[in-house]
């Protein structure tokens, strides 16, 4: 007999975004106060790389977070895997860090038009969002 499948709930995903981007601010500011401080030390070489990290580096360590995380072998982000909750393919395999990539970046899609990409959870058979359709990915609630 096969195993039910259990598709993650809207409240669980937000709580699960709630935490990452707890965690993703945390490690973002302690980034940019390390860098911050050198700047003191070496201001010269310090001040280019403190403007990448300010300008870029939010988008890149974000995507790096959420694509690496989504497809290691966890397949889980911390706040995912706190919340019980994973990534996968349509039958639950692991995805690769390709698919995990088109998926956190087409994440703009589905807050286009007042976020309609998000409430699509609520009207999909899978609870899938925009781009979870267009990375074809499911996220599932582990615990249950």
């Amino acid at each position: 007999m096969a195993k039910k499948i259990h598709y993650a709930s809207a409240p669980k995903r937000l709580l699960a975004f709630f935490l990452d981007s707890l965690i993703l601010v945390g490690l973002y500011m302690l980034i940019g106060l390390i860098l911050g401080f050198s700047i003191f030390f070496n201001p010269i070489s310090s001040l280019p790389m403190f403007g990448v990290w300010w300008f870029g580096g939010l988008f890149g360590f974000s995507w790096l977070y959420y694509a690496g995380f989504e497809s290691s072998k966890r397949q889980a982000t911390p706040g995912k895997k706190l919340t019980g909750l994973k990534v996968g393919c349509a039958k639950g395999k692991r995805i690769g860090f390709w698919r995990a990539s088109v998926r956190y970046w087409s994440k703009a899609l589905s807050r286009f038009f007042l976020c309609f990409g998000f409430l699509m959870i609520f009207f999909t058979k899978k609870r899938q969002a925009l781009h979870d359709k267009i990375a074809r990915a499911t996220v599932v609630d582990s615990k249950n």
